[in-house]
C-alpha cells in the first residue's frame, strides 16, 4: 500500500508579488464569501497568478520554512512519501497535491496541517471541505485528516522548546 502524507501550510504571497494583485484577489474572495457564489473568472485568474509567482527563500520565507519542516518530517514517516501543499497564495493547492499523490500510486493519503490550534477557518472549515470534495473525486483512495492536534502534545512541544532556549 503506497502511503503519502501531505503537509498543508497557510501560504503567503511572495514579497515581490504586486500588492494590487493580492489586494484585488482578497477583495474578490471576500465578495464571493459574502454572496456564497462560485469564484469569478477574474478571481480564478488572479489566484493562479499569485500562486504561480516565482518563489525563492528571500521572497517567500514562509514557503522556505514549511519546506524545511517537511524535510525534517520526511525521514520520520516510515517510508511514506511527503508532499507539501498550501491553502492560499502558493502552489500547489491541496487538490493538486492529492492529484500528484494519486498519479504516483497512492491508495492512502494523510493530510496534516501546520496550523496547531482549533478555531482557524483553514484547519476547521476549508481543509475538511476540500477533503470531502476530493474523497468524491478519488473514491478508491483513503483520505485521512490528521487533525485536530492533541493540545497537551502541542503544549509539551512548546515547553520543550522553551526549556531548550533557557538552558
Amino acid at each position: 500500500m503506497k502511503r503519502v502524507v501531505i503537509l498543508v501550510g497557510h501560504g503567503a504571497p511572495a514579497a515581490d508579488c504586486p500588492r494590487e494583485l493580492v489586494t484585488r484577489l482578497k477583495a474578490l474572495e471576500g465578495r464571493r464569501a459574502a454572496s456564497g457564489g462560485a469564484p469569478s473568472p477574474e478571481e480564478r485568474e488572479l489566484e493562479a497568478k499569485v500562486r504561480a509567482w516565482p518563489r525563492t527563500p528571500e521572497n517567500d520565507p514562509y514557503r522556505a520554512g514549511l519546506e524545511r519542516l517537511a524535510a525534517e518530517l520526511a525521514p520520520m514517516l516510515g517510508g511514506a512519501e511527503l508532499l507539501v501543499a498550501y491553502n492560499e497564495f502558493c502552489a500547489p493547492t491541496l487538490a493538486e497535491a492529492v492529484a500528484t499523490a494519486v498519479q504516483r500510486g497512492a491508495i492512502e493519503v494523510e493530510v496534516v496541517p501546520s496550523m496547531l490550534t482549533p478555531g482557524g477557518v483553514h484547519a476547521e472549515v476549508e481543509i475538511p471541505e476540500a477533503l470531502a470534495r476530493l474523497r468524491a473525486e478519488h473514491p478508491s483512495v483513503t483520505l485521512r485528516y490528521a487533525w485536530p492536534f492533541d493540545l497537551t502534545a502541542v503544549a509539551r512541544l512548546f515547553a520543550a522548546q522553551l526549556a531548550r532556549d533557557v538552558g
